[in-house]
């Protein structure tokens, strides 16, 4: 936890803000008993395990693990630096940060010197654009049939034909070499220096949901290669976690239940200019399963939409699984040769184009009809490989009956008996089993004593019960490291006056002992005062005498050293202790 940020002001923050309204902001989440749950945004995963508690304000997941508070789900799904976090959270719990420099300094973390630094080099390459140097750049946008309005509102620009012109630009700004290597604008030379990433090149800023700039693509004005160039990955940006022109169709999307998707700049420009509003561009990498689960925030329906050349691809085919994972609608698109959806648009009338999202194919007869024209399933070979691509996609639907319809259809498409493809899904099921429970192997097995985790629990769930445990048990009492720390950490709280709530507790942990905080405040817990009392009694008692037996065995190794070693007054001093412990023991049993 950054010391320069005051905890009072943390806690203030956390106490104002309500993690559910936080994290549903971001996934669906459905009430389950007095938590509630989602798939996990960390992880993939098709039964919910992802649990929030409105109670204590925080999150866990039982898959992998993931924990934390408001200020962790933030850092984690928005990718914020911790005092974006706390910025974001004191906006809206209405709560007003400290000015001191040393707070300003740790407040303009990384990540919000990237935003700057893009800002400000999306603000030179508009100037180029729209100086006497971008008059071949906007001629060929205008031909391309991108209006100035479409070209003012996407921040377009124009990289100068210079090795150093935006460098130049943002040094006399006095911003470091390191950081504009950090936002990837400039390249490292293998001699020594940098150079502009992109040079005379048009510009395409890429924005997330809150309209900031995370980085660039750059397309050529001529048909030299590469056609494109884009920014790396970097600390803000990651390509299979952003859609372009998302910001500007969210609102359509949710609207209408329903969104297109390209895969060029331009693909997605033309066609939104001219009134489809519920488009993005898939930034032309493979669709990932974070854009899935972004866009099933704001519509059930995709509509993808190919080019001739792209159509059919066996990674197109793959691709468009992830949305029947996620319980998405698919139907997809296939353009006539030669056309990309910005030519189209301008050849036939974007009403056209709009008719062609309207008649889109399912996804069944889609890749039916691409397998059919790959292979002869005259050839029984041939016919085994269809129905085994085939029964992959078929596998993935969660509902039952659109499965059982999706088999009689391939069964008379193919002129095969269902109960032969019936079978064959059940091996396509099997390797599915076996992956999740690889993948679920994944995650570090805590051997936790569960006396000690159950105890913590308790005391995490009633403070009252800390000072009475404080007063039996020192954190030393606990094998655990982990829960030994956080028990120190409540002993430490309450001697200061202070309320323990695991929410809070999140910002002196690592994440290690975050995860095995958040896991303990989900276990059920003792329903009366009466049993509640029980149970703590019988836990002080379970872990004194386990502590007991250790330090018996401790004892008995000692004597044994001692004896060996013929240390005879080491030897009558650990007897006389190890007697000591017997008679205690007597005494209290």
């Amino acid at each position: 936890m950054p010391g320069h940020i005051p905890e009072n002001i943390l806690d203030d923050i956390l106490s104002r803000v309500d993690i559910v309204e936080i994290i549903a902001g971001s996934l669906p989440l459905k009430r389950a008993g007095r938590n509630f749950k989602a798939c996990c945004p960390f992880h993939h995963e098709k039964t919910a395990s992802f649990m929030v508690s409105p109670d204590r304000q925080i999150y866990h997941c039982f898959g992998c693990g993931e924990s934390g508070n408001a200020f962790k789900f933030l850092m984690r799904y928005e990718r914020m630096d911790f005092p974006e976090a706390v910025e974001t959270l004191a906006q809206k719990a209405g709560v007003i940060l400290p000015k001191d420099e040393s707070y300003e300094h740790q407040s303009g973390g990384q990540s919000t010197h990237l935003y700057k630094i893009n800002e400000l080099a999306a603000n030179f390459y508009a100037h180029h654009l729209n100086s006497s140097e971008g008059l071949k750049a906007k001629d060929y946008l205008l031909k391309r049939g991108i209006k100035q309005e479409t070209i003012s509102a996407l921040k377009l620009g124009l990289a100068p034909d210079k090795w150093d012109g935006l460098i130049s630009y943002l040094r006399s700004k006095s911003i470091s070499l390191n950081l504009l290597e950090k936002a990837g604008l400039v390249i490292n030379k293998d001699g020594g220096g940098y150079y502009d990433r992109f040079r005379n090149r048009v510009i395409f800023p890429i924005f997330d949901l809150k309209e900031r700039i995370l980085g660039f693509g750059a397309r050529v004005l001529d048909n030299n290669l590469p056609k494109y160039v884009n920014s790396p990955e970097t600390p803000v940006y990651i390509k299979g976690k952003n859609l372009y022109g998302f910001n500007l169709a969210k609102d359509s999307i949710r609207d209408s239940d329903c969104v297109a998707i390209v895969e060029g700049y331009l693909d997605f420009l033309v066609p939104y200019q001219e009134g489809v509003k519920n488009i993005v561009a898939s930034l032309g990498t493979a669709l990932t399963i974070e854009q899935a689960r972004l866009l099933k925030r704001y519509a059930h329906n995709v509509v993808m939409i190919y080019d001739a050349d792209t159509a059919g691809e066996m990674a197109t085919l793959r691709s468009l699984d992830i949305f029947i994972e996620e319980e998405m609608n698919v139907r997809i698109v296939s353009l006539p040769k030669g056309l990309d959806p910005d030519l189209f648009v301008r050849k036939h009338g974007v009403e056209a184009f709009k008719e062609m999202i309207v008649k889109a194919q399912n996804i069944f007869d889609y890749k039916l009809g691409v397998l059919k024209s790959r292979y002869n399933i005259k050839e029984i070979d041939d016919l085994a490989k269809v129905s085994s691509l085939m029964l992959e996609t078929i596998a993935k639907f969660k509902n039952a009956v659109l499965k059982s319809e999706y088999l009689k259809k391939l069964a008379q498409g193919l002129n095969i008996k269902e109960e032969a493809l019936l079978e064959e899904i059940k091996k396509v099921k099997t390797v599915k089993v076996s992956l999740n429970q690889h993948s679920a192997g994944i995650r570090k097995v805590s051997n936790v004593n569960p006396t000690e985790k159950l105890l913590m629990s308790l005391m995490l769930e009633e403070n009252g019960l800390i000072n009475r445990i404080k007063e039996a048990l020192g954190p030393n009492d606990f094998q655990d490291e982990r829960i030994s720390r956080v028990v120190s950490i409540m002993f430490d709280l309450v001697g200061e006056g202070k309320k323990v709530e695991p929410q809070i507790l999140m910002n002196h942990l690592g994440d290690d002992i975050s995860e095995l905080v958040c896991e303990s405040v989900f276990l059920p817990q003792a329903q009366s005062d009466a049993h509640r009392e029980k149970v703590v009694t019988d836990c002080i008692q379970r872990m004194k005498n386990e502590s007991m037996k250790l330090e018996r065995a401790r004892l008995h190794e000692q004597i044994k050293i001692a004896q060996s070693s013929g240390d005879k007054e080491r030897l009558e001093m650990l007897t006389q202790e190890f007697h000591s412990l017997i008679k205690t023991k007597a005494g209290k049993s």
